[in-house]
Parts: structure tokens; C-alpha cells; sequence
């Protein structure tokens, strides 16, 4: 059995129950970064075997990992914060283990992008999850891509490119778009920030951006 195990974006109360005793059980833990999540072990009292998986080696441990679970191993994947495959490592694996008739189990738990979402104010009940935008090439055309885009949009972003990106948004969308822009979800300096594209860049040109961002939009009327 291959389990994906959410893991918290903040809080480490948000762990559930069941997360704690899968990764007590499993013969092995696959970790984006081994020192993160070594400390949240640590944490819970779990001392699971832990292995590096990541974006940069997943297509080369991949295929060891299935040998593992083809043998009869339960091999558990968390990443640094939140459920693996949403903007994390994991889809290739998830991919090749179910290619290999592996059964795959997703645990219920942390991601950021819901408690944005539903905070937000704006209409959750449609809507559309668009990750990190490129860094560079390509990141203008796909924004224009989503001009007439009606759900609302979620976007993760990091400090560096939280003004650019709303300065962005604002240029095709229109600085009287609805945003909410919130940052450390579930941590102690949680803060959400909602109004016009115009007023929220204005205030994070002011106040500088820290932590990490999930920037909601609402789609076009």
C-alpha cells in the first residue's frame, strides 16, 4: 500500500489521528526534505526509516520505491507542508505505483489552498486551483489565459513575487477585482488581507510581504 499522508502547513495540531498511526506502520517514510520532516516525526514519537523524494530525484527513486511495494512494504509519502501532488512531489509516484497495480490511499488533511479559499469571502463553491505561476516564461500569456475565467482562482505565491504578481493580475483583470490574499494559514502570524487588486497591492507595498501566500481572486461577473 502506497499512502499519501498530509502533513500540517503550520500548526502541528492540524495532524489527524489516523496520519500519526499510518506513519507508525509504514515500513518507510518518503520525504521531501528529510531534516523538515524529521522534526515533525520527532514531534509525534514516530521513528519510521525516512528516504529523500523530492522534485529533483522522484523520476529515479520512483521506480525503487514501486520494487518496494510490489515486495509487500507500506511506504508512506509526506512533503514539507501539506498534502503531497498539490504543488509538491508526488504525482509522478502516484502515477507509476497505480501503473503497477499498487492500491494508493489519499489521507483527508492539511492544505492551504481550502482554508484561503472558503476565508476568502468569495464564491468557493466553483473554482479553480492554478498553483505557482511560472517564474518567467510563460507567466504573462497564462495569466491572460484566465481574463474570462468566472470561477475564482487560487494562486500560491512566494514573499518575493506577492506586488509583481497582484500589480499583474491587476493589469489584465482590473484593480477593481475582488482579492484576498492570505499568509502563514494556520500559524501564529496569520493574516488575511481582502479588497480590490488596487488597495491590496497598495497595502503590501506598504507592509512587506512575509511568509508563505495564497492569493484568491474571484473570477470574472
Amino acid at each position: 500500500m502506497l499512502y499519501i499522508v498530509p502533513t500540517p502547513v503550520g500548526n502541528m495540531e492540524d495532524m489527524t489521528l489516523r496520519a500519526i498511526r499510518i506513519l507508525k506502520e509504514a515500513d518507510v517514510v518518503l520525504a521531501e526534505d528529510t531534516r523538515t520532516s524529521g522534526i515533525l516525526l520527532k514531534h509525534f514519537g514516530i521513528q519510521q526509516h525516512l528516504l529523500s523524494h523530492h522534485k529533483f530525484n522522484e523520476h529515479g527513486t520512483s521506480a525503487a520505491v514501486v520494487e518496494r511495494l510490489k515486495a509487500g512494504q507500506t511506504v508512506a509519502l509526506v512533503s514539507d507542508a501539506g498534502t503531497p501532488g498539490i504543488s509538491d512531489p508526488g504525482f509522478f509516484l502516484v502515477r507509476e505505483a497505480v501503473k503497477a497495480g499498487i492500491e494508493v490511499q489519499t489521507l483527508p488533511g492539511a492544505t492551504a489552498l481550502v482554508p484561503a479559499l472558503v476565508s476568502s469571502g468569495l464564491p468557493c463553491d466553483r473554482f479553480c486551483f492554478e498553483g505557482f505561476l511560472p517564474q518567467k516564461k510563460g507567466r504573462q500569456s497564462k495569466i491572460q489565459s484566465l481574463a474570462d475565467e468566472e470561477r475564482t482562482m487560487v494562486f500560491y505565491e512566494s514573499p518575493y513575487r506577492v506586488v509583481k504578481t497582484l500589480q499583474q493580475l491587476g493589469e489584465v483583470f482590473g484593480t477593481e477585482r475582488r482579492v484576498s490574499v492570505c499568509r502563514e494559514i494556520s500559524k501564529v502570524h496569520e493574516e488575511c488581507v481582502r479588497g480590490t487588486l488596487a488597495e491590496v497591492t497598495a497595502h503590501f507595498q506598504e507592509h512587506e510581504p512575509r511568509g508563505e501566500f495564497v492569493i484568491v481572486v474571484a473570477g470574472k461577473n
